[in-house]
């Protein structure tokens, strides 16, 4: 009965630390983090040993030894006096096995697949044993440091493992298919330029200034763009943008002798080069969803606009309003006529 017993609390005490380790390893800092904007004494707890693991684990290690050392020890005297010399063999075997299934493969694997709840549970009583461990902890790390001492490990995730996260994601039903697909357009934002997303000049709405708007009216009321480029003699000098609904409205109120440079708005230029996330974020800040594209000469390339960057996004924005619907293509295969 008492070797029962012994074997009994060394596989609940070696199992209890595999249990724990696996789960504190098994939750993402990602989650801790995520739990412990609850601000809940547990979960913050959780996230400290997650942001410094070393102190924790160490501790976890000596238990562990602890565990399996006098264990092996106090069953190894029992079983000698209560089996004798004749089957510790047979014992020795036994508990190994039963060491190897219920210490280490079923705890471990409950470990992580019940991660975050066992980790929130857990992490305050491990902390409080790493504190009164830690003249022991500081002792082994001293005498250890020689061999691992080394540089801090980042921990970095790149581009493409995050591609891969959405892509098993989708797969195995954690997203669907249009969240993986907007995670995976994400990453073009900043790959992409001002000139990869323009409508090019050639295929520009663009009304010279120096014309009234009765007189532009008929091309107002055809352009299919909300927002019209103001130009002086040529599509190099930029003037301005005007919107097409006061245009329109300029009309109504009978002020349509006023000429289009009196109404135009001076509009933000960026160079081809940028990216579009720099683009997003400018037309966030300034609330004007458009610009002037220059190119490296300082002529006008074309102009950019707050949806073209969001059909990086979501993939080409028709309404009803659009007759062409890629200008960009247009504009190629006019030059290609």
């Amino acid at each position: 009965m008492s070797l029962a017993i012994a074997v009994l609390v060394v596989l609940i005490c070696s199992g209890l630390c595999s249990l724990v380790e696996a789960a504190l390893f098994s939750v993402p800092i990602i989650k801790a983090r995520q739990l412990a904007e609850s601000k809940k004494p547990s979960a913050l707890a959780l996230l400290k040993i997650r942001e410094d693991m070393r102190d924790p684990i160490a501790a976890l290690v000596i238990l562990i030894n602890i565990s399996t050392i006098v264990g092996s020890i106090v069953v190894g005297g029992i079983a000698a006096t209560v089996l004798g010399d004749k089957w510790m063999g047979v014992f020795s075997g036994v508990l190994t096995f039963l060491v190897i299934i219920f210490a280490e493969i079923i705890p471990k694997t409950l470990g992580e697949r019940h991660a975050a709840s066992i980790g929130l549970f857990c992490a305050q009583p491990i902390r409080l044993i790493a504190l009164i461990l830690r003249p022991l902890i500081w002792f082994l790390q001293k005498l250890t440091e020689p061999i691992t001492k080394g540089g801090s490990t980042e921990l970095t995730t790149s581009e493409a493992e995050l591609k891969l996260l959405a892509s098993i994601g989708r797969e195995t039903g954690v997203i669907d298919s249009h969240e993986s697909d907007l995670i995976q357009r994400s990453f073009k934002l900043d790959r992409l330029t001002a000139r990869d997303i323009m409508t090019p000049r050639v295929t520009m709405t663009c009304l010279q200034g120096d014309r009234t708007v009765v007189d532009a009216k008929p091309d107002i009321v055809a352009s299919q763009h909300t927002r019209i480029v103001i130009t002086g003699k040529n599509r190099d000098e930029v003037l301005g943008i005007c919107r097409k609904d006061e245009l329109l409205l300029t009309l109504v109120e009978d002020r349509g002798e006023m000429m289009l440079r009196e109404l135009a708005q001076e509009a933000p230029r960026f160079a081809d080069s940028v990216s579009a996330s720099k683009l997003f974020d400018h037309f966030r800040k300034t609330r004007l969803p458009i610009g002037i594209v220059e190119d490296e000469f300082g002529g006008i390339a074309g102009v950019v606009t707050l949806e073209d960057v969001l059909e990086i996004l979501t993939g080409e924005i028709i309404d009803e309003t659009d007759r062409d619907v890629d200008l960009r293509q247009k504009a190629k295969d006019a030059a290609q006529a």
